[in-house]
């Protein structure tokens, strides 16, 4: 299948490592110019360096805070410069600490909120005028699979994930006269440092050892295991793609048939 994503400029958010970094070698690998951005500079040289020797196509990097609205317009106009219009934009953020109800105050949704939507509203703001104007892109929003099943102890994702998805369908019917497709991706437990962190915390909570979370975690998985990141991003590199021509303001889950709910 040609995905016709070679010389296409993509913009990879938050992809130092995991996810982001999973997607950025994905596209690489199509041929694609990736951007990368993070905050972490030696991360964003490592993955740059990774991602070159394995395809032989360096991304480019820029240092910033994805809360920062000057920051977002800083890789947005980064992009352009080495690339040329933003074709495609992968939205992803780190998330916001575990916790309950009672654990948090304004100051910490406020951050959540700033984190796991603003910035994604600031981000398609920034790249719409260039997609409108090229008649075409793609747009993916990384949120979790709470989205269908909320999950305990997360209520600042489980909350400002929601978010994404309002955002997501309500821009699918506003953006489909000027054949842009936007869509919402969430993970599942797949093996990255946030699902490590997220099962030392439940460890933790539980008086267990991460090892024991993780084997009961996989019982609920019809799969039978964690998800690899590669895999994830496989489905981010089909949707940004010419291939994909009729799909938008669509969620879906790469969770290894964990989440029941519809």
């Amino acid at each position: 299948m040609n995905l016709g994503l070679k010389d296409k400029a993509i913009l990879v958010m938050a992809s130092s490592t995991g996810l982001g970094k999973a997607a950025a070698l994905e596209f690489s690998k199509e041929g694609a110019k990736v951007m990368l951005f993070s905050h972490d500079e030696t991360k964003l040289k490592v993955a740059q360096a990774e991602i070159k020797a394995e395809t032989g196509n360096e991304p480019a990097y820029t240092v910033g805070d994805i809360t920062v609205y000057g920051d977002i317009k800083k890789v947005v106009q980064a992009t352009i410069d080495a690339f040329g219009p933003v074709y495609a934009l992968v939205n992803n953020s780190g998330g916001p600490p575990a916790g309950s109800f009672d654990s948090f105050a304004d100051e910490d949704w406020q951050k959540a909120y700033e984190l796991n939507l603003l910035a994604y509203i600031r981000t398609i703001r920034e790249v719409l005028p260039y997609m409108r104007k090229a008649g075409e892109g793609r747009i993916v929003n990384y949120t979790s699979s709470s989205v269908k099943q909320v999950l305990d102890n997360l209520i600042l994702s489980n909350t400002f994930r929601m978010g994404v998805m309002g955002l997501t369908k309500t821009l699918s019917q506003e953006l489909g006269k000027d054949s842009i497709l936007i869509n919402v991706m969430g993970p599942g437990r797949i093996g990255t440092d946030r699902i490590k962190y997220l099962d030392s915390v439940r460890a933790k909570k539980a008086d267990t050892t991460v090892e024991d979370i993780y084997e009961n975690a996989i019982k609920a998985i019809p799969l039978g295991r964690y998800g690899e990141p590669e895999e994830y991003a496989k489905l981010t590199v089909f949707l940004c793609s010419a291939a994909n021509t009729y799909i938008t303001g669509q969620t879906m889950l790469v969770d290894g048939g964990l989440t029941k709910a519809f």
